[in-house]
């Protein structure tokens, strides 16, 4: 039985944009990335994380970053026209976007925040992001989600 389709998915589809919908099991006490493109089966580098942030003059952000790497809160900062921003906290997730941690998604949220995808998307030809649900990926072009995201992208990741 295929997944059930998303809000994120609806967006895509909304926007005759191409994607494929993977769902894939989830343990509830490892939720990361790394996790999850183990039972994907793919490299960990082509599965982004969605992270929630809040910058000093902007307001929330959301970055998309490779599933391994640690956000480089400071170029994030540059490139947002913030002087700081910092993690927000996990319980404000939720009611800012309406998804849940591990199920966190960069498209078709409670509320449209400015999304910044790293850089290095672009060295392969389709990436992995949340779908909105945990364990339901989308796997697309990084050019499309940038497209349906509004989003920039940045060099924002650290390893």
């Amino acid at each position: 039985m295929p997944p059930k389709k998303t809000n994120a998915a609806r967006l895509l589809d909304e926007l005759g944009i191409d994607y494929e919908l993977h769902e894939a099991p989830y343990d509830e006490a490892d939720l990361s990335a790394t996790a999850m493109a183990r039972s994907l089966g793919v490299p960990v580098e082509e599965v982004f994380k969605t992270l929630v942030v809040r910058g000093d003059k902007t307001g929330v952000l959301e970055a998309c970053i490779p599933g391994a790497a640690e956000l480089n809160l400071k170029e994030l900062a540059a490139v947002s026209g913030n002087k700081h921003v910092e993690m927000v906290p996990l319980k404000e997730v939720q009611p800012l976007t309406g998804y849940i941690r591990g199920g966190c998604s960069p498209l078709a949220g409670k509320k449209h925040y400015p999304v910044f995808v790293d850089e290095s998307a672009i060295l392969y030809e389709r990436i992995y992001v949340s779908a909105g649900h945990r364990g339901v990926q989308l796997r697309l072009a990084p050019d499309d989600l940038l497209r349906a995201a509004e989003g920039t992208y940045a060099a924002i990741a650290r390893y």
